[in-house]
């Protein structure tokens, strides 16, 4: 699955499935644009990238602001010209239980995995309808799928996420432009890292392949999204989790 002479967006590029992304694409040929809060990470993995002979910048983004979103949504057309593809990836989550969230909480974890996904895609529609082309893939999760315990405002905003790309799929795809959605399971990020040992071993016990799911497992199914070999695949949600989640 190749790339060559396209764009790509990628959101939460500094670490984990974002990272995984923007590496899997550059490699298939794509001229990436790294966007994150984290400049120093996001700028070192830019510059990973370029030394393995492919195409990368760093742009900061805060997907929560819209002056933020609007900046790097010039600079990145300053720079190629066009977008071709969309990867939604930043996003945030802490296992916790709901009566114990606050309102503050609440707002952070549907900022960066609702709003932020919702915002970025607009910023890069108009061109891509006038074009006629593009990708939109946006990382949600199986918790948003089957819901996930002490997880609830996560899973709803990750429910939302998905909800929209069925529905802004419906609405593109007389532009020829393709919206799907990646919802991984438990996966080995820093993310995760942080979660409690004994969650972490309850994540792998439960999934039926007994392990978690590596980024770069995530990130190919974000590639086959973008790529040609799903032209005509639109709205829709592939759970890559190792068996964890096999609902339909």
């Amino acid at each position: 699955m190749r790339l060559d002479g396209k764009t790509a967006v990628i959101t939460g590029a500094s670490s984990g499935i974002g990272r995984a992304t923007a590496e899997t694409l550059a490699q298939a040929g794509a001229h990436v644009l790294l966007g994150d809060i984290a400049v120093e990470a996001g700028e070192q993995v830019a510059a990973d990238i370029r030394a393995k002979g492919w195409g990368a910048d760093f742009i900061r983004l805060d997907v929560t602001d819209l002056d933020s979103i609007e900046a790097f949504k010039q600079a990145a057309y300053k720079r190629r010209g066009h977008v071709d593809i969309v990867a939604n990836v930043a996003g945030w989550g802490k296992i916790e239980p709901f009566v114990k969230n606050t309102p503050d909480f609440w707002r952070k974890v549907i900022d960066l995995n609702l709003f932020g996904p919702i915002a970025v895609t607009r910023a890069f529609l108009d061109d891509m309808i006038e074009r006629k082309t593009g990708k939109i893939v946006t990382v949600s999760s199986d918790a948003g799928r089957v819901g996930s315990l002490g997880e609830s405002v996560y899973a709803g905003a990750k429910g939302g996420a998905i909800a929209f790309t069925k529905s802004l799929a419906r609405e593109m795809a007389r532009f020829n432009i393709n919206v799907n959605c990646v919802c991984p399971g438990p996966t080995d990020t820093p993310l995760l890292a942080v979660v409690p040992e004994k969650h972490r071993e309850a994540f792998v016990r439960v999934t039926p392949m007994g392990r978690l799911a590596k980024p770069s497992e995530i990130a190919d199914a974000v590639l086959f999204f973008a790529s040609s070999r799903a032209d005509f695949v639109t709205g829709q949600i592939l759970s890559v989790s190792g068996g964890l989640v096999l609902a339909g």
